[in-house]
């Protein structure tokens, strides 16, 4: 249709996902993304006359932030699950000890009653 499919048009938004980008530009994961991301920049002036530029925010964008919050996740999974073994553990001795008197106990009044029905048969 002439005016209107004769030129083309620059894009007006591009993808804001860090993978989304890295696909259109053909880019490695080594390459910085937020470079790539002033190719659909907008630049305009503010209400007070200064020049102004946005750009979208970048989703699921690795920083140095991100991979530190990673980091203390990862130690306090690690921290819980050491606690947790060492508590359990602690709890298994403790068990281990009431059942040892248990028994202790259990073979102290087995062995009284014995004494007693002894007693009882010699007396007899």
């Amino acid at each position: 249709l002439p005016g209107l499919t004769d030129e083309e048009k620059p894009r007006i938004r591009g993808p804001k996902r860090a993978s989304k980008i890295r696909k259109l530009f053909a880019l490695s994961k080594d390459d910085d993304v937020r470079k790539y991301v002033n190719t659909y920049r907008r630049e305009f002036e503010s209400a007070t006359g200064k020049k102004k530029s946005k750009a979208p925010k970048i989703q699921r964008l690795i920083t140095a932030d991100r991979l530190r919050r990673k980091k203390i996740e990862k130690n306090e999974h690690a921290a819980k699950i050491a606690k947790s073994k060492a508590e359990a553990a602690e709890y298994q001795k403790l068990l281990s000890m009431r059942l040892k008197e248990a028994r202790e106990r259990r073979s102290e009044s087995l062995a009284k009653r014995r004494a007693s029905s002894l007693a009882k048969k010699e007396a007899k």
